[in-house]
């Protein structure tokens, strides 16, 4: 009995195992390659409980379009269907002028994520945002600091993201906050350019934060860091990136789809304008107890009020939920041209004549509240009851919805 016991309890320690790995494929350069940072990575997430699976294809000096080029880059990410694929460009092409990045580095960006996402739509590409030289890059004015050369990779790995519909770990962000905050520690090689030891294990920092959206915090692996720099380095990839997951577009669970949608709101009626990536279908709810499976559907609200708009956009991966809080204030309140004709019988009485079956007929004051004070025979409304202002009446068909304004006296 005792043997099978400990079978049973050896047997369930090996399926959390599985359940908590996550394959990730590191594709980059030197940067990549110096103080082997997927294995920084994959120590410190051993050190907090994880179990990673990593491998790494990186070339010294090559760009994306030299991995685009390079049939082994693709050979690499076919052979596992990888939770994350981080992508790393040379260390200078995405703060080039912006129509070289265009022309030379964007088209290559998304050959690559297309490339992921074709050999396994629940991949998530993750750019490997780099950081600024230590004193930028003298061949240019727009990047000869290491703030200047910083801010323009940040907008051209934010490009790849958006163009990719890929995710970022942030690590240049973090960079400039260890630098503006502790100056003393020292994240660049000799070169000004390669990370030191301490630049690695940031970085390290900066993708365990992004790929689990949890702190690095209280890690126990430190390399031969410091222990009281690592603490520092922890803390601030914790600071980076989970308070700004959103803008980084990661998400829980590796869940590629993103919810996201405006509205237009004209009256009482709201135009969607959907918005999200890559998803295969969506579920609306209006807050009114209507719903729809449409791509970007309109609506129509029967009552004043406030409503919680919510879209769930799916994919064979997941979900993701976006809402938002839409204002009614009135109802009716634009006239439509229909052809519904109203004439006034007198002593504020209306009679109506229609081409089309009227289903239900109401009337709104100016405030967009429902008048009960109306009767209505034989198409005839009979409006006497009501104070006079100025009203609005609500024709329903088959066809769809047509208002009149009125006034009355």
């Amino acid at each position: 009995m005792r043997f099978l016991f400990l079978f049973f309890c050896c047997g369930l320690s090996w399926a959390n195992w599985a359940q908590d790995t996550t394959q990730v494929l590191f594709i980059g350069n030197s940067y990549t390659q110096v103080n082997d940072l997927p294995t920084l990575f994959s120590e410190l997430a051993l050190s907090k409980g994880k179990h990673p699976f990593v491998d790494t294809k990186a070339n010294g000096g090559f760009t994306f379009q030299n991995h685009v080029n390079d049939p082994a880059t693709f050979v690499k990410i076919k052979e596992k269907k990888w939770n994350y694929v981080v992508l790393q460009a040379q260390s200078q092409e995405p703060s080039f002028p912006y129509s070289q990045v265009t022309t030379a580095t964007l088209p290559f960006a998304k050959i690559l994520s297309d490339s992921i996402y074709a050999n396994n739509y629940c991949s998530q590409p993750l750019y490997y945002m780099t950081w600024g030289r230590q004193n930028g890059d003298p061949q240019w004015d727009s990047i000869n600091t290491f703030y200047k050369m910083n801010d323009r990779l940040r907008a051209g790995y934010m490009r790849f993201m958006e163009a990719s519909e890929a995710s970022v770990a942030p690590v240049g962000i973090a960079w400039r906050y260890v630098r503006d905050n502790y100056p003393a520690i020292n994240l660049y090689s000799s070169d000004g350019s390669h990370p030191s030891l301490e630049g690695s294990y940031l970085a390290a920092c900066v993708f365990y934060a992004s790929i689990y959206r949890e702190t690095p915090v209280n890690a126990t692996y430190f390399s031969s860091v410091l222990p009281s720099t690592a603490a520092i380095l922890q803390n601030a990839a914790a600071l980076v990136v989970l308070d700004s997951l959103s803008t980084w577009k990661l998400r829980a669970n590796n869940e590629t789809a993103l919810a996201r949608f405006s509205v237009s709101l004209t009256a009482n009626s709201i135009t969607t304008q959907n918005e999200s990536w890559r998803s295969t279908s969506y579920s609306w709810d209006f807050g009114d107890g209507t719903t729809s499976t449409a791509t970007s559907p309109s609506h129509t609200f029967s009552s004043t009020g406030n409503f919680n708009v919510q879209l769930i956009a799916q994919n064979e991966c997941g979900s993701d939920t976006a809402s938002m809080q839409v204002a009614v204030t009135q109802l009716g309140v634009e006239e439509l041209n229909t052809a519904i004709q109203l004439h006034n019988k007198g002593n504020n009485t209306y009679e109506f004549f229609s081409p089309v079956k009227i289903d239900a007929v109401e009337v709104y004051n100016a405030l967009g509240q429902q008048m009960n004070a109306v009767t209505l025979a034989n198409n005839t409304l009979d409006l006497s009851m009501v104070a006079k202002g100025v009203y609005y009446i609500r024709f329903t068909s088959m066809s769809g919805q047509a208002s009149l304004k009125i006034r009355v006296e």
